[in-house]
């Protein structure tokens, strides 16, 4: 895409930089000098073109440098050994093996609340909805005896 780009953009400072010598020489022919011809305001007009092409182009080309720099990286990256990553990875496994490890406790099934105690709001249980998992606070609780211990 930026070829295409840089293409248009050439020919349009060519032909920009075509009509800025017509205008000169046009004004040579009428008389007037180089100073008073570069203060023409077509002749302004025209360089101020050409100078924002110029930016455009320089543009292009860095990013071009910069596309091939960012090439170089990747494959001097790819080319690099990964033994360091690979150790990395193993000690990872190995971690959450270990973790996978942990056996959990199965609580027993609890009787049901009574529907409302005489405070008016009915305790909250955490008691989950499957018979053969265990209450929240339990797991938190296990939790906290692995960590410390």
């Amino acid at each position: 895409m930026t070829s295409k780009r840089k293409q248009i953009l050439m020919r349009q400072k060519a032909s920009f930089e075509r009509e800025l010598q017509e205008r000169k020489s046009f004004l040579s022919g009428k008389g007037v000098k180089s100073p008073q011809a570069d203060r023409d305001t077509i002749v302004r007009k025209l360089r101020a073109t050409i100078g924002a092409v110029n930016n455009r182009l320089r543009m292009i080309a860095e990013n071009d440098r910069r596309a091939e720099e960012v090439a170089k990286l990747k494959a001097e990256k790819a080319a690099a050994p990964r033994k360091e990553e690979e150790s990395k990875k193993g000690e990872k496994a190995k971690k959450a093996a270990e973790e996978g490890k942990v056996k959990k406790i199965k609580a027993d099934k609890k009787s049901a609340p009574s529907k409302s105690p005489e405070g008016g709001k009915s305790p909250k249980t955490t008691e989950s909805a499957e018979p053969g998992k265990a209450p929240k606070e339990k797991k938190v609780e296990e939790k906290k005896e692995e960590s410390s211990g």
